[in-house]
């Protein structure tokens, strides 16, 4: 265990070194946010913060998985998948804030893109004889069959886009994060998964201090290069240590909470042409309802945190 708070320290300090470099570097070539004005007005002043950021905890994490993990095949592959979802929003930043196209990555290209990842994941699980099963607690093991590659493209796909969707306000994905990564750094150790737990602790220990930044009043955003990365090492983590529902349950609620508020939003409106929220995802909705960054941050942090702790008790239970 001390080896592993070891990797998350190391890491940590990394990330905030790498802020410290990072942030002026970016500045300088005016590579900023861009804000939509048809968010929070409060988050005009944000115009200009300088994104990308995610490098700072992918460079960190993986250094430090790479340096520190033993030879593991469940560790490379959530790498792999960390990376690979990273890359495409590292492209579409790219195309954003470099080469000053507005609208980045078309979607479909974006889904594409995520759908070809996660079938060369369940590739490497197939490689890897993993069950072709789904867990329910206390229940046992569902096989899914022929429904298995299907299950894992969109829960993959699904997770990282929900991480994305979660990073509207300064600190929350990240700290979202860093809870959902820590509960599966605990579940991977009882599992007796090592890769899952050194690379959990190396991202976790990445993205704290990549906090150290990005707290309000944020100095640096992730953009979509870190919340897709994020997306993708929380969601082949969910996959390996077949936790997938309990982290739609659980340790992932406020994600899924976030991603929820966004289809009820879009489907009541074409129904109605009334809206369920005053602005989705649901983070904003109590921005204009009047809580401040911190607050939000503080309750969806304290949400996430009951529900990874659940998912933690449930999984040592059943």
């Amino acid at each position: 265990m001390l080896v592993y708070a070891g990797v998350l320290l190391i890491s940590f300090v990394f990330a905030v070194a790498l802020g410290w470099f990072m942030i002026p570097f970016l500045q300088r070539r005016r590579i900023g946010q861009s804000i939509r004005d048809v968010g929070p007005q409060t988050h005009l002043s944000k115009a200009g913060t300088p994104t990308m950021g995610g490098l700072i905890f992918i460079i960190a994490g993986l250094a430090a998985s790479v340096v520190f993990m033993p030879r593991n095949a469940e560790g490379y592959l959530t790498l792999f998948l960390a990376l690979a979802f990273g890359s495409i929003g590292f492209a579409d930043d790219y195309l954003k804030v470099v080469l000053k196209r507005s609208l980045g990555l078309k979607a479909r290209q974006k889904l594409l893109g995520q759908f070809t990842a996660a079938f060369l994941f369940y590739l490497a699980l197939r490689w890897m004889n993993v069950q072709h099963t789904l867990a329910v607690p206390w229940l046992g093991s569902v096989s899914l069959g022929w429904l298995y590659p299907v299950f894992v493209a969109v829960f993959l796909v699904g997770t990282t886009n929900a991480v994305n969707l979660s990073d509207g306000v300064d600190g929350l994905a990240g700290g979202l994060a860093v809870i959902t990564l820590l509960a599966q750094a605990l579940i991977g150790w009882f599992a007796g998964l090592p890769g899952v737990v050194y690379v959990a602790v190396a991202v976790a220990g990445g993205v704290l201090g990549y906090l150290v930044y990005n707290l309000h009043p944020a100095r640096i955003i992730m953009g979509d290069t870190g919340s897709l990365a994020l997306g993708g090492a929380i969601g082949a983590m969910a996959v390996l240590t077949k936790t997938e529902l309990l982290f739609l349950f659980f340790m992932g609620i406020v994600f899924v909470l976030e991603t929820a508020s966004v289809i009820i939003q879009v489907l009541y409106f074409r129904l109605t042409g009334r809206r369920v929220f005053l602005m989705a995802p649901i983070h904003h909705h109590f921005e204009l309802k009047g809580w401040s960054e911190w607050k939000v941050c503080r309750r969806f942090w304290l949400v996430q945190a009951i529900g990874a702790a659940a998912a933690v008790a449930i999984w040592l239970s059943a």
